[in-house]
């Protein structure tokens, strides 16, 4: 068995509001359920046990995009969104953060006796994960999330959150049923972190003598440690830079939206008259459900399609992500009453990016776009935590701008975003 990543992420504290929580819920489990329903339930649990991918999705979702809360919003909106329905989706998501974690075994065995699984595996399969994770590797992180995600077919994955309250880090490990074929021996595909020195890893595939040295004394197979093959590792500002983004990739995403050819041909594509904002958002979510996983190493990206609760790199626009998810469950509804045109739309507005990305080599102005962003935030609904909160008496209200301020004068009617090349 191997595991499939990890990621270090910084630990932010607050809640998810319920406004963005509904709503994350709502495109979480839409998003979901298109994978699911073009490349099936395997593909959906091995996209969750990729952290650049997973990363991507709760960035495309409007979640902070590099804080640990990453990680709890997505599990739980899945869970959420998806559980009610697990009967007509053959998938289901137990588990949590805390309490909800230790729950996990209970209804794992629910779980198993309804859909013919064998229950005790699964829950077996679920601790030793757990184990391996927490105790195995002295590594200084300790689990306070575990999520246990399996099919009725019996594949699953573990995706699972430690914290380690020293460095002020949370590390997110990531498990699948399919690359897995020694608990033992380098479990794990990948663990994504920032590098903390050298560390005790009893399941690398050099470790066998210890290994069997420690059975010797103790007569029972000893806990593992996991080992280290590929990392994502998020930087600790908390702002999106121009560096955490491929420029070229939003570059493509911004003219397939604002240019007026391809906007015309992306509308066309989805049998929507649409506009530009909503297509830009659309462009990133048909990538996280259809692109390739080369396509998911600047997971920041992802965040331009909806912002961040944060306002980071700009406030959620509510009216944008509404629309959002309405053609999203609109296109998948007709798929399944055998109109598949808006859900074949989305496969071909995935490649028209990439074509267009290919072809003309758009490069986005970073500061350009998210000023832009700001700009038109109060016209899209554009609101964070910040809005949330309480003032004190006589407290200004910030500008939609937020520190970057109102772009020049013109701007919001046209926004030049990017430079093309033949």
């Amino acid at each position: 068995m191997k595991r499939s990543g990890f990621a270090d992420l910084p630990l932010h504290g607050g809640r998810v509001p319920p406004w963005l929580s509904e709503r994350m819920t709502k495109l979480g489990s839409a998003i979901a359920e298109n994978i699911i329903y073009n490349y099936g339930c395997g593909e959906f649990l091995s996209r969750l046990s990729d952290p650049f991918w997973f990363q991507a999705f709760g960035s495309v979702m409007g979640m902070d995009w590099h804080s640990s809360g990453i990680t709890t919003s997505v599990v739980s909106a899945l869970k959420r969104g998806l559980n009610p329905r697990a009967h007509e989706l053959g998938l289901h998501v137990c588990g949590g953060r805390g309490k909800q974690s230790r729950k996990t075994p209970a209804e794992l065995t629910v779980v198993a006796n309804a859909a013919g699984l064998a229950g005790d595996a699964l829950v077996r399969t679920s601790r030793l994960t757990a184990k391996i994770d927490n105790n195995a590797i002295a590594d200084g992180f300790q689990l306070y999330l575990h999520t246990f995600i399996v099919s009725d077919a019996g594949e699953w994955a573990v995706v699972q959150q430690g914290m380690n309250s020293t460095n002020g880090l949370a590390r997110r490990y990531h498990w699948h049923s399919a690359s897995v074929r020694d608990f033992i021996c380098e479990p794990h595909t990948a663990i994504v972190g920032q590098h903390q020195g050298t560390i005790m890893n009893l399941v690398d595939g050099q470790a066998a003598p210890a290994q069997k040295a420690m059975l010797g004394m103790v007569h029972e197979e000893p806990q593992k440690t996991i080992s280290e093959a590929a990392k994502l590792t998020v930087p600790w500002h908390h702002d999106v830079r121009a560096k955490d983004v491929d420029l070229k990739r939003l570059g493509a995403v911004l003219a397939v939206a604002y240019e007026r050819e391809p906007q015309d041909f992306a509308s066309l594509l989805l049998l929507e008259n649409l506009g530009p904002r909503t297509l830009q958002s659309l462009a990133l979510i048909a990538e996280v459900v259809h692109g390739a996983p080369s396509r998911f190493s600047d997971p920041a990206r992802f965040s331009f399609a909806l912002g961040g609760k944060d306002r980071h790199p700009f406030p959620v626009p509510l009216k944008t992500y509404d629309e959002s998810i309405a053609v999203l469950r609109q296109g998948l509804d007709s798929a399944k009453v055998g109109h598949a045109e808006k859900a074949e739309g989305f496969k071909r507005l995935e490649r028209f990016v990439r074509n267009v990305e290919e072809t003309y080599q758009p490069v986005a102005h970073f500061a350009e776009v998210v000023a832009h962003e700001h700009a038109i935030s109060a016209s899209l609904d554009g609101r964070s935590v910040f809005d949330d909160r309480k003032r004190a008496p006589g407290a200004s209200t910030p500008a939609s701008g937020g520190a970057l301020g109102r772009p020049p004068a013109g701007r919001e009617k046209q926004l030049r975003l990017f430079g093309t090349n033949n």
